[in-house]
């Protein structure tokens, strides 16, 4: 009993700290021997592709439209288009006004890895940008993400995902996002490893020609894509000078509903990378790919609770002083938890509360998300969350 508590504790802090610390070692160790990769400031700019595939998205979208027209890229290389299949509301004739854009739209919905390949023969940039319809670019992010494909090996970057967190967060607001910056900094340290493993679909790029279609009921696509290229040898950059802004879910509730799709999608997607997976292909590519990723999506979240229930058990069978001391701290974590969880019902914002009230609701959504992909519960459509 004690022994598989001990390694199931041991899997629980690496998964979430402790591969970032040994992230941080192996960086700096690398910084001695191999030199970064240098940007030429004079080289001719590659022709680019802004793909956006917007649902029912009439109360933003003019606001991204313009966004999407201010970027700072020139604009005889800039080919803009969106998608707007299937939607219901007036967002495909509130871009037709736009003579600058390629609209593509018909009736009927088939979900966003549907949409995106009807899409992909009107592309004509060597570099295809995908970002969502309710997030807000910075003036410079493409230019920020096209400078990585100087290098060859980069075939797609992936740029940051920023949280509109106010002063007086809620519970959906602060705990997502400092799980995005924590998650920002894990992506740094990847990317000068070796690679990324995955990307947002809030803003990544990849280059055109290494597009390799992925099935149609893929959940979460923007993943798929980046790691089919990545299973393909190539890296997954990341730009954190380029980011998309978007303000947090309305609330836990919708903040769930996104989470338990993604990890339907990570579960989904795990069993279809066989090759990110196989240390025999890429081995660096999978210790992170497993380190950061399929720990996280798949035994984590039952091995916290096998760590209480056993910490528990050796407690009660005359544990020592430590053993007692680890399960005190498991008490308080959740007990901060479920403070969280009134404070948020009575609408009291203590942000100290809710990021232990945040991982466990992560973590329940991972499990709830493995579930419903077994269960064939999970649709490929993208649902709209609401947001603040």
């Amino acid at each position: 009993m004690i022994i598989t508590f001990w390694i199931c504790l041991f899997l629980v802090i690496y998964t979430f700290i402790g591969y970032g610390f040994i992230l941080f070692l192996l960086v700096k160790l690398k910084r001695f021997f191999v030199k970064p990769f240098k940007y030429e400031a004079a080289v001719e700019l590659p022709s680019v592709t802004i793909l956006i595939a917007a649902y029912n998205e009439e109360d933003l979208i003019i606001e991204k439209v313009n966004n999407t027209l201010a970027l700072n890229y020139p604009q005889n290389k800039l080919q803009i288009i969106f998608i707007t299949d299937g939607s219901t509301d007036q967002t495909a004739e509130r871009i037709r006004s736009f003579t600058d854009i390629t609209l593509l739209h018909q009736e009927g919905r088939s979900g966003k890895m549907a949409a995106i390949k009807r899409a992909i023969p009107f592309i004509n940039g060597n570099i295809t940008v995908f970002t969502d319809a309710n997030t807000f670019l910075n003036k410079d992010a493409i230019m920020e993400l096209v400078k990585h494909y100087q290098n060859p090996k980069v075939g797609a970057v992936a740029g940051e995902k920023r949280i509109f967190v106010a002063e007086m967060a809620d519970a959906s607001s602060a705990g997502e996002g400092f799980y995005w910056k924590y998650e920002s900094f894990l992506k740094k340290l990847d990317y000068e490893l070796y690679s990324n493993v995955g990307a947002a679909g809030e803003l990544f790029s990849i280059r055109t020609a290494l597009y390799q279609p992925v099935e149609s009921d893929t959940i979460i696509d923007d993943h798929m894509i980046a790691m089919r290229i990545a299973e393909k040898g190539y890296v997954i950059a990341y730009e954190p000078n380029a980011y998309a802004m978007e303000t947090a879910s309305a609330n836990t509730k919708e903040e769930l509903k996104r989470k338990i799709r993604i990890a339907a999608g990570g579960i989904q997607s795990i069993l279809r990378l066989k090759k990110a997976a196989n240390p025999f292909y890429y081995p660096v590519l999978t210790f992170q790919y497993i380190s950061h990723r399929v720990l996280r999506w798949t035994i984590t979240p039952i091995l916290l609770i096998l760590v209480f229930i056993l910490n528990l058990f050796i407690v009660l069978n005359g544990g020592s002083i430590f053993y007692q001391l680890i399960f005190i701290g498991q008490v308080l974590f959740y007990l901060l938890s479920l403070a969280g969880l009134f404070f948020e019902s009575k609408n009291i914002r203590i942000k100290a509360f809710f990021i232990p009230y945040y991982f466990c609701v992560m973590n329940y959504a991972v499990m709830a998300g493995i579930t419903r992909y077994f269960r064939k519960q999970q649709s490929a459509a993208w649902e709209k969350s609401k947001r603040k």
